[in-house]
């Protein structure tokens, strides 16, 4: 993907959250990766989204009702029924027939069939790589790692004109990614091998994709 096309797909994904109803209440929306660090063209563009998890849902009393008309359970709950209402095109579930926030999101702000990838948290960016990179230590399941070098773009309705800016010059600097993990203190003799299982997993991942985590 072009290094411009990517940013016109990140400003129109701010501008979506900015306007639109979305699916679950977003708070924070950021890059990572290539796009974060001036690559052109980028062979993946990586969005993060930090979202609140609906606990007890808007409407929950309605959720029968979207099971019986689209098979799906947990709207109202998991959820916005408003959000369903407006886009029944959109509406996601997981293999359990439950609505996925985090695929709802994907269908809502993605481009279809573009090399995207979006990953969907209730925890902010900079927390969650933290807990990714501990879990991933502890499993040696190095390819789950969160790569560091992200972009906070808009955050609780406040989009960063400067940021946007910078990004579009280029103009931010990030080590490489096993300097980044040195920082965050992973243990020397297993940087090289961490650092590949990430490259060597995104190199495998095609089209649009998505990942939710609970923190």
């Amino acid at each position: 993907m072009e290094r411009s096309e990517a940013i016109e797909h990140i400003e129109k994904i701010v501008e979506t959250v900015d306007t639109d109803t979305m699916p679950v209440p977003v708070r924070e929306i950021w890059v990572f990766g290539d796009v974060a660090l001036g690559l052109d063209p980028i062979d993946r563009l990586d969005v993060y989204i930090t979202k609140d998890i609906l606990l007890r849902g808007d409407d929950a009393d309605r959720e029968t009702e979207f099971v019986d008309t689209h098979a799906v359970k947990g709207i109202g709950k998991t959820v916005r029924a408003a959000w369903a209402d407006e886009h029944p095109d959109l509406i996601r579930a997981n293999d359990n027939g439950y609505a996925a926030p985090e695929k709802c999101l994907a269908a809502h702000l993605l481009p279809e069939d573009e090399p995207v990838h979006l990953e969907v948290c209730n925890s902010s960016f900079e927390d969650n790589v933290t807990q990714r990179l501990r879990g991933a230590m502890a499993r040696d399941a190095y390819e789950q790692i969160l790569d560091p070098r992200g972009v906070c773009l808009w955050i609780d309705g406040q989009r960063s004109t400067e940021a946007f800016r910078k990004l579009r010059e280029g103009e931010f600097a990030f080590p490489t990614l096993p300097a980044a993990l040195e920082m965050l203190g992973m243990d020397d003799e297993k940087i090289d091998e961490a650092a590949e299982a990430v490259e060597s997993y995104r190199r495998r991942q095609e089209g649009t994709t998505v990942r939710g985590d609970v923190v």
